[in-house]
């Protein structure tokens, strides 16, 4: 297993980690490769990674459907965020992905892995393990 650190600048921010994770599996072999995030307030998904605008546009998205305004009932030690355990649910904290027969990994031609935060800024693990 290989752990990405990654260091987030905004409450919700989505970062592309698509180079981070290529090179963390470089040379591997196998089957298909996980990509999890060990956190409550934070996931991972794949998108189109062509357009910056289309991350900002999630992250908006994500903002609008769970709302921070909300009447939540949990709070933290940092302050209510609720709103970033419900947007972690949605977006889940892992992504599989096959391995090309060359090692590389198949995806599409505009895709790319992304993590998200919800409870930022805060560095993140990531853990990229590849399955054989």
């Amino acid at each position: 297993m290989n752990e990405l650190r990654i260091r987030t600048a905004r409450r919700s921010h989505v970062v592309d980690i698509s180079s981070e994770v290529r090179d963390a599996v470089a040379g591997a072999e196998g089957s298909a490769v996980l990509v999890y995030v060990p956190h409550t307030t934070a996931g991972v998904t794949i998108n189109e990674h062509v357009d910056p605008d289309l991350v900002a546009d999630l992250e908006n998205a994500l903002e609008t459907v769970v709302r921070d305004d909300w009447p939540w009932r949990h709070d933290d030690q940092d302050g209510p965020n609720a709103p970033s355990h419900a947007r972690a649910t949605l977006v889940g904290s892992s992504v599989t992905i096959p391995l090309r027969e060359d090692g590389s990994l198949a995806l599409g031609t505009w895709q790319g892995i992304f993590l998200c935060e919800f409870d930022g800024p805060r560095d993140r693990s990531v853990y990229v393990s590849v399955l054989r």
